[in-house]
Protein backbone atom coordinates (compact mmCIF):
# COMPACT_ATOMS: atom_id res chain seq x y z
CA UNK A 1 0.00 0.00 0.00
CA UNK A 2 1.47 3.15 -1.20
CA UNK A 3 1.96 6.17 1.86
CA UNK A 4 -1.05 8.84 1.85
CA UNK A 5 1.49 11.10 2.29
CA UNK A 6 3.05 10.14 -1.20
CA UNK A 7 -0.46 9.81 -2.91
CA UNK A 8 -0.32 13.58 -2.13
CA UNK A 9 2.59 14.35 -3.99
CA UNK A 10 1.22 14.27 -7.34
CA UNK A 11 3.36 17.29 -8.71
CA UNK A 12 6.50 17.18 -6.65
CA UNK A 13 8.95 20.07 -7.18
CA UNK A 14 12.16 17.97 -7.22
CA UNK A 15 14.90 20.69 -7.67
CA UNK A 16 14.73 24.29 -8.33
CA UNK A 17 18.29 25.72 -9.48
CA UNK A 18 19.51 28.96 -10.55
CA UNK A 19 21.39 27.94 -13.71
CA UNK A 20 22.97 31.40 -14.79
CA UNK A 21 23.07 34.79 -13.08
CA UNK A 22 21.69 36.79 -15.76
CA UNK A 23 19.29 40.14 -16.13
CA UNK A 24 16.83 40.79 -19.11
CA UNK A 25 17.97 44.25 -20.35
CA UNK A 26 14.74 45.78 -20.88
CA UNK A 27 14.21 47.95 -24.01
CA UNK A 28 11.56 50.78 -23.59
CA UNK A 29 10.68 51.30 -27.37
CA UNK A 30 8.96 54.65 -28.52
CA UNK A 31 7.38 52.47 -31.23
CA UNK A 32 3.63 52.37 -31.19
CA UNK A 33 4.22 48.69 -31.98
CA UNK A 34 7.29 46.83 -32.15
CA UNK A 35 7.91 42.61 -32.74
CA UNK A 36 11.56 41.26 -32.48
CA UNK A 37 12.15 37.57 -33.17
CA UNK A 38 15.70 36.45 -32.92
CA UNK A 39 15.51 34.01 -35.69
CA UNK A 40 18.51 31.38 -34.83
CA UNK A 41 16.34 30.10 -32.05
CA UNK A 42 12.79 31.46 -32.33
CA UNK A 43 12.87 33.49 -29.18
CA UNK A 44 10.76 35.99 -29.16
CA UNK A 45 12.86 39.20 -28.34
CA UNK A 46 9.88 41.70 -27.54
CA UNK A 47 6.29 42.60 -28.44
CA UNK A 48 4.25 45.68 -28.00
CA UNK A 49 1.01 45.90 -29.88
CA UNK A 50 1.99 42.94 -31.51
CA UNK A 51 -0.99 41.76 -32.98
CA UNK A 52 -2.95 45.33 -33.20
CA UNK A 53 -3.86 45.54 -37.20
CA UNK A 54 -2.21 48.93 -38.49
CA UNK A 55 -1.72 50.98 -41.24
CA UNK A 56 1.62 49.02 -42.55
CA UNK A 57 2.24 51.52 -45.46
CA UNK A 58 4.70 50.35 -47.89
CA UNK A 59 5.91 47.88 -45.77
CA UNK A 60 3.06 45.65 -47.03
CA UNK A 61 4.54 46.08 -50.14
CA UNK A 62 6.61 42.82 -49.00
CA UNK A 63 3.25 40.23 -49.47
CA UNK A 64 3.14 41.73 -53.25
CA UNK A 65 7.11 40.95 -53.55
CA UNK A 66 6.36 37.55 -52.07
CA UNK A 67 3.35 36.43 -53.80
CA UNK A 68 6.33 37.26 -57.06
CA UNK A 69 8.35 35.67 -56.07
CA UNK A 70 6.34 32.70 -56.04
CA UNK A 71 5.13 33.17 -59.33
CA UNK A 72 8.22 33.21 -60.72
CA UNK A 73 9.34 29.84 -58.74
CA UNK A 74 6.28 28.61 -60.16
CA UNK A 75 7.06 29.85 -63.60
CA UNK A 76 3.81 32.16 -63.74
CA UNK A 77 6.07 34.80 -64.78
CA UNK A 78 9.84 34.68 -66.24
CA UNK A 79 12.42 37.45 -64.96
CA UNK A 80 12.85 38.50 -68.72
CA UNK A 81 9.20 38.83 -69.16
CA UNK A 82 8.17 42.27 -70.25
CA UNK A 83 4.85 43.72 -68.69
CA UNK A 84 3.17 46.73 -69.80
CA UNK A 85 2.19 49.87 -67.69
CA UNK A 86 -1.53 51.11 -67.31
CA UNK A 87 -2.97 53.95 -66.90
CA UNK A 88 -4.04 52.90 -62.88
CA UNK A 89 -0.06 51.79 -62.81
CA UNK A 90 1.21 55.14 -63.80
CA UNK A 91 -1.02 57.59 -62.25
CA UNK A 92 0.19 56.33 -58.97
CA UNK A 93 1.85 59.39 -56.68
CA UNK A 94 4.52 58.48 -54.22
CA UNK A 95 7.70 56.64 -54.18
CA UNK A 96 7.79 55.64 -57.82
CA UNK A 97 9.93 54.59 -60.95
CA UNK A 98 8.40 57.13 -63.35
CA UNK A 99 7.14 54.41 -65.62
CA UNK A 100 4.65 55.28 -68.14
CA UNK A 101 2.14 53.61 -70.35
CA UNK A 102 4.59 53.40 -73.42
CA UNK A 103 6.71 51.04 -71.36
CA UNK A 104 6.63 47.24 -70.72
CA UNK A 105 9.17 46.80 -68.00
CA UNK A 106 11.14 43.78 -67.32
CA UNK A 107 10.05 41.54 -64.10
CA UNK A 108 13.33 41.51 -62.86
CA UNK A 109 13.61 45.45 -62.89
CA UNK A 110 9.82 45.84 -61.41
CA UNK A 111 11.03 43.47 -58.43
CA UNK A 112 14.26 46.14 -57.71
CA UNK A 113 11.69 48.85 -58.47
CA UNK A 114 9.50 47.60 -55.68
CA UNK A 115 12.56 46.45 -52.83
CA UNK A 116 14.92 49.44 -53.39
CA UNK A 117 12.68 52.42 -54.55
CA UNK A 118 9.30 51.25 -52.98
CA UNK A 119 8.07 51.88 -56.53
CA UNK A 120 4.21 52.37 -56.00
CA UNK A 121 3.49 52.26 -59.91
CA UNK A 122 5.53 48.82 -59.84
CA UNK A 123 3.24 47.43 -57.46
CA UNK A 124 0.35 48.27 -59.64
CA UNK A 125 2.31 46.71 -62.97
CA UNK A 126 3.19 43.47 -60.95
CA UNK A 127 -0.55 43.18 -59.00
CA UNK A 128 -2.40 43.71 -62.84
CA UNK A 129 -0.18 40.86 -64.24
CA UNK A 130 -0.93 38.28 -61.66
CA UNK A 131 -4.37 39.37 -60.80
CA UNK A 132 -7.28 37.05 -62.02
CA UNK A 133 -9.62 39.84 -63.55
CA UNK A 134 -6.25 42.02 -64.43
CA UNK A 135 -7.04 44.37 -61.52
CA UNK A 136 -5.00 45.77 -58.79
CA UNK A 137 -8.16 45.35 -56.67
CA UNK A 138 -8.44 41.58 -57.88
CA UNK A 139 -4.72 40.73 -56.91
CA UNK A 140 -5.77 42.31 -53.43
CA UNK A 141 -8.42 39.97 -52.48
CA UNK A 142 -5.53 37.27 -53.55
CA UNK A 143 -3.09 38.93 -50.90
CA UNK A 144 -5.59 38.46 -48.14
CA UNK A 145 -6.47 35.28 -49.13
CA UNK A 146 -2.60 33.97 -49.42
CA UNK A 147 -1.83 35.60 -46.42
CA UNK A 148 -4.08 33.85 -44.11
CA UNK A 149 -2.80 30.63 -45.41
CA UNK A 150 0.79 32.00 -44.08
CA UNK A 151 -0.47 32.47 -41.22
CA UNK A 152 -1.18 35.81 -40.88
CA UNK A 153 -4.45 36.27 -39.07
CA UNK A 154 -4.47 40.43 -38.22
CA UNK A 155 -3.37 41.14 -42.28
CA UNK A 156 -6.32 42.24 -44.51
CA UNK A 157 -4.83 44.45 -47.94
CA UNK A 158 -7.04 46.74 -51.03
CA UNK A 159 -3.78 47.23 -53.09
CA UNK A 160 -0.41 45.70 -53.82
CA UNK A 161 1.49 49.09 -52.72
CA UNK A 162 0.46 50.24 -48.92
CA UNK A 163 -1.51 53.08 -50.34
CA UNK A 164 -4.00 54.11 -47.80
CA UNK A 165 -6.63 52.68 -47.41
CA UNK A 166 -9.69 51.77 -44.76
CA UNK A 167 -9.26 48.32 -44.79
CA UNK A 168 -5.67 47.70 -45.62
CA UNK A 169 -4.24 46.65 -42.39
CA UNK A 170 -1.34 44.47 -40.90
CA UNK A 171 0.21 43.66 -37.47
CA UNK A 172 3.85 43.93 -36.61
CA UNK A 173 3.77 40.16 -35.71
CA UNK A 174 3.12 38.92 -39.32
CA UNK A 175 5.39 41.70 -41.01
CA UNK A 176 7.79 39.76 -38.85
CA UNK A 177 6.47 36.66 -39.74
CA UNK A 178 6.32 37.25 -43.22
CA UNK A 179 9.85 38.43 -43.44
CA UNK A 180 10.79 35.42 -42.44
CA UNK A 181 9.00 33.26 -45.04
CA UNK A 182 10.90 35.49 -47.61
CA UNK A 183 14.20 34.86 -46.01
CA UNK A 184 13.48 30.90 -45.64
CA UNK A 185 11.52 30.59 -48.69
CA UNK A 186 13.61 32.62 -51.82
CA UNK A 187 16.92 33.01 -50.56
CA UNK A 188 17.47 33.01 -53.97
CA UNK A 189 16.08 37.00 -54.28
CA UNK A 190 16.94 37.98 -50.57
CA UNK A 191 20.04 39.36 -51.48
CA UNK A 192 18.22 42.43 -53.55
CA UNK A 193 16.95 43.77 -50.38
CA UNK A 194 20.91 44.88 -49.15
CA UNK A 195 21.21 46.53 -52.29
CA UNK A 196 21.90 50.42 -51.72
CA UNK A 197 20.69 51.90 -54.90
CA UNK A 198 19.05 51.08 -58.07
CA UNK A 199 18.87 53.59 -61.26
CA UNK A 200 16.20 52.25 -63.98
CA UNK A 201 16.77 53.88 -67.43
CA UNK A 202 17.77 56.66 -66.46
CA UNK A 203 15.10 57.92 -64.54
CA UNK A 204 14.14 59.42 -61.21
CA UNK A 205 17.42 60.65 -60.62
CA UNK A 206 15.76 61.14 -56.80
CA UNK A 207 14.59 58.06 -56.15
CA UNK A 208 17.55 55.68 -56.38
CA UNK A 209 19.02 55.01 -53.01
CA UNK A 210 17.51 52.57 -50.56
CA UNK A 211 15.31 54.22 -47.64
CA UNK A 212 16.62 51.43 -45.34
CA UNK A 213 18.92 53.23 -42.83
CA UNK A 214 20.64 50.00 -41.33
CA UNK A 215 21.72 49.41 -44.86
CA UNK A 216 24.70 52.30 -44.18
CA UNK A 217 25.63 51.08 -40.85
CA UNK A 218 27.76 48.13 -40.56
CA UNK A 219 25.76 45.97 -38.30
CA UNK A 220 24.82 43.03 -40.29
CA UNK A 221 21.47 44.44 -41.99
CA UNK A 222 20.77 43.19 -45.14
CA UNK A 223 16.74 43.85 -45.07
CA UNK A 224 14.06 44.44 -45.85
CA UNK A 225 11.70 47.63 -45.95
CA UNK A 226 10.37 51.04 -44.70
CA UNK A 227 7.13 52.38 -44.51
CA UNK A 228 5.57 56.02 -43.97
CA UNK A 229 2.45 57.57 -44.57
CA UNK A 230 0.53 59.92 -42.36
CA UNK A 231 -1.74 57.62 -40.77
CA UNK A 232 0.89 54.81 -40.27
CA UNK A 233 3.71 56.97 -39.30
CA UNK A 234 7.49 55.82 -39.70
CA UNK A 235 7.88 51.91 -40.04
CA UNK A 236 10.60 49.38 -40.50
CA UNK A 237 10.61 46.06 -40.98
CA UNK A 238 14.44 45.00 -40.80
CA UNK A 239 17.07 42.15 -40.13
CA UNK A 240 20.63 41.49 -39.40
CA UNK A 241 22.55 38.78 -38.99
CA UNK A 242 26.02 38.81 -36.66
CA UNK A 243 28.33 35.57 -36.09
CA UNK A 244 25.51 33.44 -37.17
CA UNK A 245 22.95 35.04 -35.42
CA UNK A 246 20.13 36.66 -37.34
CA UNK A 247 17.25 38.78 -35.68
CA UNK A 248 14.35 39.91 -37.60
CA UNK A 249 11.95 42.71 -36.39
CA UNK A 250 9.11 45.05 -37.30
CA UNK A 251 8.63 48.83 -35.76
CA UNK A 252 5.97 51.36 -36.36
CA UNK A 253 4.41 54.01 -35.67
CA UNK A 254 7.78 56.23 -34.76
CA UNK A 255 6.82 60.34 -35.62
CA UNK A 256 9.91 61.15 -37.72
CA UNK A 257 12.80 59.64 -40.21
CA UNK A 258 15.22 59.77 -37.49
CA UNK A 259 13.53 58.52 -34.50
CA UNK A 260 12.93 55.54 -37.22
CA UNK A 261 16.68 54.96 -37.93
CA UNK A 262 17.87 55.44 -34.48
CA UNK A 263 15.02 53.25 -32.76
CA UNK A 264 16.26 50.69 -35.49
CA UNK A 265 19.97 50.89 -34.77
CA UNK A 266 18.97 50.54 -31.42
CA UNK A 267 16.74 47.48 -31.60
CA UNK A 268 19.72 45.79 -33.64
CA UNK A 269 22.25 46.52 -30.95
CA UNK A 270 20.33 45.57 -28.12
CA UNK A 271 18.98 42.21 -29.15
CA UNK A 272 22.84 41.12 -30.38
CA UNK A 273 24.60 42.71 -26.87
CA UNK A 274 21.77 41.69 -24.58
CA UNK A 275 21.09 37.96 -25.14
CA UNK A 276 23.75 35.21 -26.60
CA UNK A 277 23.17 31.65 -27.00
CA UNK A 278 24.46 29.14 -23.85
CA UNK A 279 24.36 25.90 -23.53
CA UNK A 280 22.79 25.40 -19.98
CA UNK A 281 22.22 21.84 -19.61
CA UNK A 282 24.88 19.32 -21.49
CA UNK A 283 23.16 16.15 -23.00
CA UNK A 284 23.11 13.09 -20.67
CA UNK A 285 24.56 15.15 -17.14
CA UNK A 286 22.02 14.68 -14.48
CA UNK A 287 19.91 17.55 -13.77
CA UNK A 288 18.32 16.14 -10.81
CA UNK A 289 17.63 12.88 -8.95
CA UNK A 290 13.83 11.48 -9.00
CA UNK A 291 12.53 9.83 -5.79
CA UNK A 292 11.93 6.00 -6.82
CA UNK A 293 8.60 3.98 -4.81
CA UNK A 294 9.90 -0.05 -4.32
CA UNK A 295 13.38 -0.13 -6.01
CA UNK A 296 16.24 -1.33 -5.79
CA UNK A 297 17.44 2.11 -5.54
CA UNK A 298 15.76 5.06 -3.55
CA UNK A 299 16.38 7.48 -6.85
CA UNK A 300 17.35 7.54 -10.56
CA UNK A 301 19.07 10.68 -12.66
CA UNK A 302 17.06 12.76 -14.97
CA UNK A 303 18.69 13.83 -17.98
CA UNK A 304 18.12 15.37 -21.39
CA UNK A 305 18.50 13.39 -24.87
CA UNK A 306 20.39 16.55 -26.38
CA UNK A 307 22.27 19.80 -25.27
CA UNK A 308 19.92 22.65 -24.30
CA UNK A 309 20.83 25.82 -25.92
CA UNK A 310 18.66 28.52 -25.06
CA UNK A 311 18.88 32.29 -25.92
CA UNK A 312 19.38 34.11 -22.89
CA UNK A 313 19.91 36.98 -21.44
CA UNK A 314 23.71 38.18 -20.78
CA UNK A 315 23.78 41.15 -18.08
CA UNK A 316 24.57 40.00 -15.02
CA UNK A 317 21.65 40.45 -12.20
CA UNK A 318 18.99 38.47 -11.21
CA UNK A 319 18.96 34.51 -11.33
CA UNK A 320 17.76 32.66 -14.51
CA UNK A 321 15.68 30.01 -12.36
CA UNK A 322 14.89 26.37 -13.71
CA UNK A 323 12.83 23.34 -12.04
CA UNK A 324 12.29 19.87 -12.29
CA UNK A 325 8.71 18.99 -12.12
CA UNK A 326 7.34 15.24 -11.80
CA UNK A 327 4.74 13.01 -10.71
CA UNK A 328 6.25 11.47 -8.06
CA UNK A 329 7.53 9.22 -6.08
CA UNK A 330 8.15 7.14 -9.34
CA UNK A 331 7.04 3.51 -9.03
CA UNK A 332 9.50 0.61 -10.15
CA UNK A 333 10.55 -0.72 -12.44
CA UNK A 334 12.18 2.05 -14.67
CA UNK A 335 13.68 1.72 -18.01
CA UNK A 336 16.20 3.78 -19.13
CA UNK A 337 15.42 6.49 -21.30
CA UNK A 338 12.17 6.82 -20.02
CA UNK A 339 10.45 9.77 -19.91
CA UNK A 340 10.17 10.58 -16.26
CA UNK A 341 9.97 14.78 -15.89
CA UNK A 342 10.19 17.80 -17.01
CA UNK A 343 12.89 20.58 -16.63
CA UNK A 344 11.14 24.45 -17.58
CA UNK A 345 13.21 27.12 -17.56
CA UNK A 346 12.85 30.54 -17.41
CA UNK A 347 14.93 33.17 -18.63
CA UNK A 348 13.70 36.71 -17.29
CA UNK A 349 11.72 39.01 -19.82
CA UNK A 350 11.95 35.68 -22.07
CA UNK A 351 9.36 33.04 -22.57
CA UNK A 352 9.87 29.89 -20.73
CA UNK A 353 11.04 27.03 -21.91
CA UNK A 354 10.51 22.79 -21.78
CA UNK A 355 12.83 20.16 -21.75
CA UNK A 356 11.82 16.65 -21.58
CA UNK A 357 13.91 14.42 -19.26
CA UNK A 358 14.39 10.99 -19.07
CA UNK A 359 15.52 7.71 -16.88
CA UNK A 360 19.23 8.26 -17.06
CA UNK A 361 19.42 4.61 -16.18
CA UNK A 362 17.17 1.78 -15.24
CA UNK A 363 15.83 0.70 -12.24
CA UNK A 364 14.53 -2.79 -11.38
CA UNK A 365 12.11 -3.41 -8.89
CA UNK A 366 12.87 -4.24 -5.03
CA UNK A 367 13.12 -7.37 -3.70
CA UNK A 368 10.61 -8.76 -0.99
CA UNK A 369 13.15 -7.73 1.97
CA UNK A 370 12.87 -4.07 0.38
CA UNK A 371 9.16 -4.28 -0.13
CA UNK A 372 8.63 -5.13 3.54
CA UNK A 373 10.84 -2.38 4.47
CA UNK A 374 9.26 0.14 3.17
CA UNK A 375 5.43 -0.73 3.55
CA UNK A 376 7.10 -1.21 7.53
CA UNK A 377 8.59 2.05 7.38
CA UNK A 378 4.78 3.56 6.17
CA UNK A 379 2.93 1.80 8.61
CA UNK A 380 4.96 2.83 11.36
CA UNK A 381 5.15 6.03 10.08
CA UNK A 382 1.04 6.30 9.62
CA UNK A 383 1.05 4.97 13.72
CA UNK A 384 3.47 7.85 14.62
CA UNK A 385 0.69 9.99 12.70
CA UNK A 386 -2.24 8.34 14.50
CA UNK A 387 -0.74 8.93 17.85
CA UNK A 388 0.46 12.20 17.77
CA UNK A 389 -3.44 12.95 16.55
CA UNK A 390 -4.97 11.01 19.45
CA UNK A 391 -2.92 12.84 22.11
Amino acid sequence: MIPTRSLRRMLAAASAVALLATQAGAFDTSARAAFVLDYTTGTVLMAKNADEALPPASMSKLMTLYMAFEAVRDGRLQLDERLPVSQHAMSYGGSTMFLNTTDRVAVEDLLRGIIVLSGNDACAVIAEALSPNGTEAGFAELMTRRAQQLGMTNSTFENASGWPAPNHRMSVRDLTLLATRIIEDFPEFYPIFAERRFEFDGRAPSNVNNRNPLLRLDIGADGLKTGHTQEAGYGLVGSAEQDGRRVIFTISGLDSERARAEEAESIVNWAFRQFAERTLVEQGTAVAQAEVWLGAEDSVGLVAEEDVTLLVPVTPGTMLEAEVVYTGPLKAPISAGQQLAELIIRPEGLPEHRVPLFAEHAVAGGGFGKRMMVVSQALLSRLNDSSGEAM
